[in-house]
């Protein structure tokens, strides 16, 4: 068993320079595990120094062994494993070398297939996926993006069937947190502070159930504490289930403002020929999943943080650091315009 002779739990992070990964680091660290990072080291980070560097393209099967040199770790987390090839990569260059894998997936493995219904269980998983929408297009980047996280988990749940490879798979909705490099909440924050009106797409009106990125560490460290759920699957979600309208009125509740948010719905086709979308509404996506919490809670013990909780943080993050404008709010003025030369044709 790896760090048998080692009262020091070591612990590897794929990925781990952004948004999850500034918040592994510190909570394992604050629990006295030996931390390593591994990544290109193109990502600038402000990791402390008592974390080691792993440098590999985890792309370059031959470059990853190279860098793992034959070590052993307690516990492998995965956040940048995409593709089929990677994963067979390090299931070879870990097979035994590793006492827990945890591989951060998606609720894309589920928007894939056909004939599921929202909220989505594990145990949807097996069964026919939907064709590929047409190459090219924003459609079909987000299904391959699916289709490749499932073959992923086939791929890690294949080895532990053959040989034992210990890997569970944490299915994610979007992630909500401080250091959210999309700037998805982000996004709104700067919309609802100008006074202008937030437009969203007619369609679809999916409702929102994302996670807090610090309870998708809490999983993690459910995993590692019981030694559960190797070989299983399991959705990471927070427990409200808002619309948009809601999210976004709690939003500017919590931000202080005196009154309600402006909604603007235009036809998706118009947002889109004038490449407003998704910045002007990150969360009215059709690839947006909506995950049923209940395996998590009572076979992991989870917990999770409420979302006024929560999002009372990040507005609070945003208020005090004040990080520049995405590069999709440099167009609001262009959003503004659209919105008057629309005038009636818009749906408030």
């Amino acid at each position: 068993m790896p760090g048998a002779n080692n009262s020091i739990m070591d612990i590897l992070i794929i990925g781990g320079t952004r948004n999850l990964g500034t918040f592994m680091v510190p909570a394992f660290l604050s629990r006295g595990y030996s931390v390593s990072v591994l990544n290109r080291g193109l990502t600038r980070d402000d990791l402390p120094d008592a974390v080691e560097r792993l440098r590999a393209d985890r792309n370059d099967p031959d470059d990853l062994r190279k860098a793992l040199g034959g070590r052993s770790f307690d516990v492998v987390i995965d956040n940048a494993l995409y593709k089929q090839p990677e994963a067979e990569a390090v299931v070879d260059i870990l097979n035994g070398k590793v006492g827990q894998f945890i591989f951060l997936s998606s609720g894309q493995v589920y928007l894939v297939r056909e004939g599921v219904e929202r909220p989505f269980h594990e145990n949807d998983y097996a069964g026919r996926l939907m064709p590929a929408p047409k190459i090219n297009t924003f459609g079909f980047e987000e299904w391959l993006y699916g289709v490749d996280k499932r073959r992923v988990e086939d791929t890690l749940f294949e080895a532990h069937t053959r040989d034992g490879f210990p890997a569970t798979s944490l299915r994610l909705p979007m992630v909500s947190s401080e250091r959210d490099h999309y700037n998805r909440t982000y996004a709104y924050i700067l919309r609802l502070q100008d006074g202008g009106p937030i437009l969203v797409p007619t369609t679809p009106n999916f409702r929102l159930r994302h996670i807090y990125g610090e309870d998708v560490v809490a999983a993690c460290l459910r995993l590692i504490d019981t030694g559960v759920g190797k070989g299983s699957a399991y959705n990471i979600s927070q427990e409200e289930t808002v619309t948009l309208d809601e999210y976004l009125h709690l939003l500017a509740k919590l931000m202080g403002l005196e009154t309600p948010p402006a909604i603007v719905r235009m036809r998706r086709d118009l947002l889109e020929a004038n490449g407003f979308l998704p910045d002007c509404s990150p969360f009215s996506e059709r690839w947006m999943s909506e995950l049923d919490n209940t395996l998590s809670k009572t076979e992991l013990g989870m917990n999770y943080t409420p979302l006024a909780e929560y999002l009372a943080r990040i507005v609070r993050y945003y208020q005090e650091t004040a990080p520049p404008p995405p590069a999709g709010y440099r167009r609001r003025r262009a959003e503004l315009l659209l919105v008057e030369q629309e005038g009636a044709n818009a749906v408030s």
